[in-house]
């Protein structure tokens, strides 16, 4: 699948000027409240019109405005995942799902209902309504309604902000499974950093109605550029591991590129792939190999960047075997250690600073 969009708008006090392409997996749309989101959603769906461009899916034009085509919303062959479920309240779950696949785009497509139900951890809802569900559950009924009209595209507009963090701890799990087995493509939009690092395999990080970087989730994030966009306290990298082996002392061992990384105990099986999002401002540098301290990884690694910041702080990459790790320091101390592009230095990150929600399937 590849979806191509390239869109123009005026509206006041805001230009949408934007041009992206989007493959399988799950590719997020980034961007702070207001950067435009949304409203690039809207035009992929057919709910808005913008002035000029182009946007095609499949090598289908959707939106032509020099062919002069618009296709509507029903026939665009997309689904929708909105903030709010929009659940039929007078029908029961399995009501709500036979009425999309009654009204899909084909009656005769690829989508497996009991497939579905068993991704999403449904099946035991059938016969409820969704006035007897919580709110996550409400959103993975949503989710597979939207998967059985059938869809070549499944947009997911902010899904999870009209949740509590532990209901989007609850349902998280669940779009990670359909992400790595369900056969449609996703494109995801969202100002969370912490949901963006966990799903997404490809980000287009948006800015005042542009495009400011695009690339994989690992990329993206590992770009200390990105910073501003992403707010100090969110910034960091991704790592992807595999756990070698839960500890008896609670803790769980994870094998990467870069070495051993301990962290909590992971509800995961041995040898299950995960990606582990680490702060900059958990990580500590040392130009020399620390000794007698109580965090237990210790990565080495070189400067491959320095970013000073406005004030006193300074975001510091560190490249090892493939992998990059960002630092938040001062100033004073990227000179107290003289760390300049090349220079060797470890970093150090303590277990106990990865919080749960900072680790997803990889």
């Amino acid at each position: 699948m590849t979806l191509n969009v390239s869109i123009r708008h005026q509206f006041s006090g805001f230009n949408l000027d934007i041009a992206f392409s989007a493959g399988s997996g799950v590719t997020a749309l980034f961007g702070r409240s207001g950067a435009g989101k949304s409203t690039i959603a809207q035009a992929i769906s057919g709910a808005f019109a913008p002035t000029e461009g182009h946007i095609a899916l499949n090598e289908e034009v959707l939106f032509s405005s020099e062919q002069r085509v618009n296709r509507p919303a029903h026939r665009r062959g997309i689904g929708y995942v909105f903030q709010q479920d929009l659940l039929f309240p007078h029908f029961s779950v399995q009501g709500n799902l036979e009425y999309a696949q009654r009204y899909g785009r084909s009656q005769t497509g690829t989508t497996n209902l009991s497939e579905i139900l068993d991704i999403l951890g449904i099946d035991h809802l059938f016969h409820r309504r969704p006035a007897g569900l919580s709110g996550g559950e409400r959103q993975r009924v949503a989710i597979a309604r939207a998967l059985l009209s059938n869809p070549s595209l499944l947009v997911m507009d902010e899904p999870l902000s009209a949740l509590d963090d532990p209901r989007k701890a609850e349902i998280l799990p669940y779009i990670e499974r359909l992400r790595d087995h369900s056969q449609v493509p996703i494109l995801y939009i969202s100002h969370s950093v912490s949901e963006i690092a966990r799903l997404a395999d490809q980000v287009v990080a948006i800015d005042n109605g542009r495009v400011i970087k695009t690339g994989s989730a690992t990329d993206v994030f590992a770009d200390p550029n990105i910073v501003p966009q992403l707010g100090l306290q969110s910034a960091g990298a991704l790592l992807t591991a595999t756990i070698e082996k839960h500890e008896d002392d609670g803790l769980s061992k994870l094998q990467s590129a870069s070495g051993p990384i301990y962290l909590p105990r992971l509800d995961a099986e041995i040898g299950q792939s995960v990606r582990v999002r680490v702060l900059a401002q958990d990580v500590m540098l040392s130009t020399v190999q620390p000794e007698n301290i109580s965090a237990l990884n210790v990565i080495q690694g070189r400067v491959s960047a320095i970013k000073l910041g406005r004030g006193p702080g300074a975001i510091v990459s560190i490249e090892s075997a493939g992998n990059t790790i960002l630092a938040r320091v001062t100033r004073r101390s990227v000179q107290a250690l003289n760390l300049e592009i090349g220079s060797s230095c470890f970093a150090i990150i303590k277990s106990v600073s990865v919080a749960p929600n900072q680790i997803g399937r990889g």
